[in-house]
């Protein structure tokens, strides 16, 4: 789970991680790449991904965004977090590593 961090965005593989939350039911992969990608550049960012339910199959209202550098993923944590993303307003934080 993404839990609040001081400092630098957890580094994953040479990847840096955003948690994102209060997703809508509807945000898929490719469309919360796709608003990261508006804010930041579409270079800038390297992978998005929706956070499903294994049962029910419906994401789980939150997701995770990864970026090629430190710079990115910081000006995408300022420029994000508050705003509307398919619907609703998201919540965006620095992901924890997993453990």
């Amino acid at each position: 789970m993404a839990d609040n961090m001081q400092g630098a965005p957890q580094s994953q593989g040479g990847q840096y991680r955003l948690f994102v939350g209060n997703l809508s039911w509807s945000t898929t992969d490719q469309s919360l790449m796709r608003a990261f990608q508006d804010a930041v550049g579409q270079e800038q960012v390297s992978d998005a991904k929706v956070i499903m339910d294994r049962y029910s199959g419906r994401s789980r209202g939150f997701g995770f965004v990864s970026f090629v550098n430190e710079d990115a993923c910081e000006k995408a944590l300022g420029m994000m977090n508050g705003t509307s993303v398919d619907g609703r307003e998201v919540r965006v934080d620095r992901a924890s590593s997993r453990q």
